[in-house]
């Protein structure tokens, strides 16, 4: 009986471990033979779909049908019976994780690239190449071996000192960062693709919502320095333009019958601004001290450029302390529904979240939901789709499901200004427009 026991704890566990290492042995496909000798034209296949008759259907729509919603039952009905496809162009993707320094994104990447795949309904050989750290030995060691295994496109979530050590090895494959900007790295190889947000892009649009004065939350983290910095050379940078916005100013007033002239008063007005910055160390929860009876923040715009435990906490001390915030301002780093349920509506209720997911798919969304995975919030998810999708599409010259531009080798993700309301994010209207 305890031996007994033994085997059935023993099962429990391995049932219920997680691992991001992919098995070595591949799963059973489907395969649906076409024996209609009669063609299927678009009322034909909706009127399998209208009977339940999905096999039938799927027999048919063996490639991409012009009918949306069709193509979409298509896709996922290839996803969840894993069908096996004809076409004989295999592909194969390596994936370069460095999983001490990316953590939880080593699964979490490894689950995005697979259900991308898995619901393109082609064969495919996806393997991992794990190293422990970033350095140049490690990096060179592990793209030897991805040259002998004859891969030739590879996705990297590596940070960005990996992904100089990575470059200055001028490597021939095709490599996909889905972590870095190209801004942050100086490159002209051609076989270099980066997925990365545009934080100082999404920086510039909310600095456009901001008055001073400019209260900036920043954490130790090199993003958070980095944004920190830029927020208020920009924010500072405004002055240099104030005869610009003045002169705005005018033709606006001549659209109302008004005009105005540009007076010293004004220039002295814009040439007013300050920035006041705070450094949040991981520990610190409470704010008092920079918070409490602070004339010198009153009234103003606060950017927080924290992770989402820490931003959630500062926006509810902003009311606590009654600094009577304009608004709040944060990049994609806040983009995230624990937002909704972190923080009091009152407290969030002006604040503006720039996003960069604006494209969505519902078929990988529940690919990737099948295996645990967010692609909707999750933006490493989601450029690491993008990237397999912007592959895939080099591979098999199969149409691109993400029609996301590629300008010098960067994915420019479009960007929407949201709001955080009651229970879901809502697009925000400027005042400006």
């Amino acid at each position: 009986m305890k031996k007994l026991l033994y085997i059935i704890t023993f099962f429990s566990v391995v049932l219920n471990a997680q691992s991001y290492l992919i098995s070595n042995i591949p799963l059973p496909k489907t395969y649906i033979q076409n024996l209609d000798p009669y063609p299927c034209d678009e009322e034909c296949l909706q009127n399998f779909l209208d009977n339940d008759m999905i096999l039938s259907f799927l027999s048919h729509a063996d490639k991409q049908l012009n009918n949306a919603k069709q193509d979409e039952v298509r896709m996922m009905s290839i996803s969840i019976l894993n069908l096996g496809s004809q076409v004989s162009n295999k592909l194969k993707i390596a994936l370069l994780l460095p999983y001490k320094k990316i953590g939880r994104y080593a699964a979490s990447t490894t689950n995005a690239s697979f259900a991308y795949l898995l619901a393109r309904n082609q064969d495919f050989e996806l393997k991992t190449y794990n190293i422990e750290t970033e350095k140049y030995e490690d990096i060179e060691k592990a793209l030897y071996e991805i040259q002998e295994n004859g891969f030739e496109y590879i996705i990297a979530p590596f940070t960005q000192e990996g992904a100089s050590t990575l470059i200055s090895l001028k490597p021939y494959e095709n490599i996909y960062f889905p972590t870095i900007n190209k801004k942050d790295l100086n490159t002209t190889l051609p076989n270099i693709y980066f997925g990365g947000i545009d934080y100082r892009a999404q920086s510039d649009l909310l600095l456009k919502e901001a008055v001073s004065p400019l209260v900036i939350f920043y954490d130790k983290s090199p993003t958070g320095k980095k944004l920190a910095e830029y927020e208020e050379k920009m924010f500072k940078l405004e002055d240099i333009n104030s005869s610009d916005a003045n002169n705005s100013l005018v033709l606006k007033n001549e659209a109302y019958g008004l005009l105005e002239f540009n007076t010293d008063e004004n220039a002295s007005l814009e040439d007013n601004r300050t920035v006041v910055k705070f450094s949040i160390p991981r520990r610190t929860t409470n704010l008092e001290k920079q918070l409490f009876e602070n004339e010198e923040i009153k009234r103003g715009s606060f950017f927080i450029n924290t992770p989402i435990v820490k931003s959630s906490m500062i926006i509810s001390q902003l009311t606590m302390y009654d600094t009577n915030s304009t608004n709040v301002l944060s990049t994609q780093i806040n983009y995230d529904p624990l937002i909704l349920s972190l923080t009091q509506f009152e407290d969030r209720e002006s604040m503006i979240i720039a996003n960069s997911i604006t494209h969505n798919n519902s078929i990988f969304i529940e690919t990737n939901s099948l295996l645990g995975n967010d692609i909707v919030y999750d933006w490493i998810n989601y450029t690491t789709t993008v990237g397999m999708d912007y592959f895939f599409n080099k591979i098999t010259k199969q149409d691109r499901q993400y029609k996301i531009d590629v300008i010098n080798n960067q994915m420019q993700y479009p960007i929407e200004l949201l709001q955080p309301s009651k229970t879901r994010f809502i697009k925000y209207f400027s005042a400006i427009e």
